[in-house]
């Protein structure tokens, strides 16, 4: 059960998510889970996806219209514990709709990961690629159509874009971006698999989950009334994980303890709390305009990394509502990962409460599958079924609204929208941008740890001091 208030939420029994926050804390691993999703009536409603005989056009044409079961021929771009993960759960979605499906290839900057293909899908050794070029090698392998992409987000873009490219149909954990260039490109991309007809849903897996569709349903049809403030909270009860230094190279030092480097990760507000703004974001069926924010490196102190590990965040959307939100890895006796959303006649937690004044709390748990794999069975039957599905502006949309609380936090300043849209500032190198197949292990400046003030991107030249 949750026990809910205004001012904090004590969650003691997260649905699903608890199996990721859980394995944070317990085992001290990064989580990579995902958000909410909107019913498939409402999508469908509101979805301005190209039709779905462009679709057709683009992959399975013909045994599509002839209403026949395509083969899914997959690849794993990224195969740490949620690219594996993600694997898995795209075989069992598929059995669910009824398809054939197999992984066909893995891709992984280190060799001793991309092995890991060998044993957890029983690929060949010459179908378990590695280095900065393997998902090239990888998307490249004959009869492929459907991408699993979970490299670190610093690679997102660019690896999305060279799927849209070659007319895959993709899953995408989140985040999709690190910075305003990266997001940049994940527009451009998202509309052209837009034009293409392409398939794509994102690691926002509450946007696919049953208790979170119904109660968000229920807020819409007016229940708590008009909405009036938000609140947002991942807060974990230790640090998160840290892998030390181990590599012969800058580069290769921070991919291996990626969570630590901001144009690998985009720092935890990014990487993780964007579940959270993400469900506040679908809730008002739109993105923050502003943000205003602090936080600090308070437990993390001399190890290696750039990242902080608490933030402090005040969003405003247009209409004057106010998104209260916070996240922390620091050691603490509460935790909590969950939202909150206050309304004229009522408060309601979007993951299956209601609470209208004067009325017994109304708890939502309608039936359905696990929302990690619901969000591949909901791709799959997408893409056998024409289904208008992309949820890229969605996922995008509540990534750079996490990298505006970010920047609003580091800079000590208020951010607008179109400030960190437009921002030229990249975090990581240029070919990560560009072509990250060139990639050589090499060279790459560390930042010190941004400290308000003094670190600022929005400057002429950006001020963020290295190490």
């Amino acid at each position: 059960m949750k026990v809910f208030s205004w001012s904090a939420s004590i969650e003691v029994n997260p649905p699903y998510e608890a199996r990721e926050f859980k394995r944070s804390v317990m085992k001290n691993q990064p989580t990579e889970s995902s958000g909410p999703v909107v019913s498939r009536r409402a999508f469908l409603k509101q979805s301005t996806m190209a039709a779905a005989t462009a679709a057709a056009a683009v992959s399975f044409p013909a045994v599509v219209r002839a209403q026949a079961k395509p083969t899914l021929n997959a690849v794993v771009i990224g195969l740490g514990g949620r690219g594996a993960g993600a694997g898995n759960d795209f075989l069992e979605a598929a059995k669910i709709v009824g398809v054939e499906a197999r992984i066909v290839a893995v891709a992984d900057i280190f060799p001793e990961q991309a092995r890991r293909g060998r044993e957890l899908y029983g690929l060949a050794e010459d179908k378990c690629f590695s280095g900065f070029d393997a998902y090239l090698r990888a998307l490249d392998q004959p009869g492929v159509n459907y991408a699993i992409l979970a490299e670190p987000p610093g690679f997102r873009p660019v690896h999305f874009k060279a799927c849209v490219a070659r007319g895959l149909h993709v899953f995408m954990e989140k985040p999709v971006a690190v910075d305003g260039p990266g997001c940049r490109m994940m527009y451009a991309a998202g509309e052209e698999a837009q034009r293409k007809g392409l398939k794509v849903a994102a690691g926002t897996q509450r946007r696919h989950q049953a208790s979170y569709i119904e109660t968000i349903r229920r807020i819409w049809d007016g229940v708590i009334g008009e909405i009036t403030a938000f609140r947002a909270y991942w807060v974990n009860g230790g640090p998160i994980w840290h892998r030390g230094d181990r590599g012969d190279t800058d580069l290769e030092r921070q991919i291996r303890n990626w969570y630590h480097y901001i144009w690998l990760s985009g720092d935890h507000i990014v990487e993780q709390h964007v579940h959270n703004i993400d469900v506040c974001n679908w809730i008002m069926r739109d993105h923050p305009i502003r943000a205003w924010g602090m936080g600090a490196r308070q437990q993390l102190g001399d190890k290696s990394g750039e990242i902080w590990d608490n933030f402090a965040v005040e969003f405003e959307y247009r209409n004057g509502v106010r998104m209260h939100s916070y996240c922390g890895q620091i050691k603490r006796s509460w935790a909590s990962v969950s939202e909150a959303v206050v309304g004229t006649k009522g408060t309601a937690d979007p993951s299956g409460m209601i609470r209208v004044h004067g009325q017994k709390p109304e708890r939502i748990r309608p039936e359905g599958r696990n929302p990690y794999v619901q969000e591949h069975v909901d791709l799959i039957e997408a893409i056998v079924k024409e289904r208008e599905l992309n949820e890229t502006k969605n996922v995008t949309d509540s990534t750079l609204t996490a990298i505006m609380g970010r920047e609003a936090a580091y800079s000590g300043a208020a951010v607008q929208w179109d400030d960190i849209l437009k921002s030229d500032f990249k975090y990581g190198p240029d070919l990560v941008y560009e072509e990250s197949a060139k990639m050589t292990w090499g060279a790459f400046r560390t930042l010190k740890p941004p400290m308000p003030g003094v670190h600022d991107i929005f400057r002429n030249p950006p001020s963020v001091p290295t190490a």
